[in-house]
């Protein structure tokens, strides 16, 4: 007799739990072989870009290697505005190794919060 739905004795079908998926596997290490084959290539284009461009690269690709933190400062006499936008911000002037010094000072700081709080827990 065929077991009947929700009986209480787990899963009907598939793959057991755990089992990782193999096509996302496969496409995740394609992927990964295909950035590091092309890893030259990629810095060069990156290069190219316009200081504005860059930076903009940056951010989006920093959402992989920094973990995002909740903000929790309090801020006192300043408004601030409505929106800021990519064209209100001009660092075209600012040398490309600033840039990367400051992008590390971000990242060390928020490593080193990210210790105090578990060292608190």
């Amino acid at each position: 007799m065929a077991r009947a739905k929700n009986d209480g004795k787990g899963r009907l079908g598939g793959r057991a739990k755990g089992t990782p998926n193999k096509v996302s596997g496969t496409v995740k290490e394609w992927l990964s072989d295909l950035l590091a084959k092309n890893r030259k290539q990629i810095e060069r284009d990156i290069k190219a870009l316009s200081p504005k461009d860059r930076l903009l690269i940056f951010e989006k690709l920093m959402q992989y290697v920094i973990p995002k933190q909740k903000t929790e400062l309090e801020v006192t006499g300043i408004k601030p505005r409505d929106e800021i936008t990519h064209d209100d911000i001009d660092l075209s002037c600012v040398p490309q190794d600033l840039l990367f010094k400051v992008a590390d000072y971000i990242q060390e700081a928020q490593c080193q919060k990210l210790m105090r709080e578990k060292n608190r827990l």
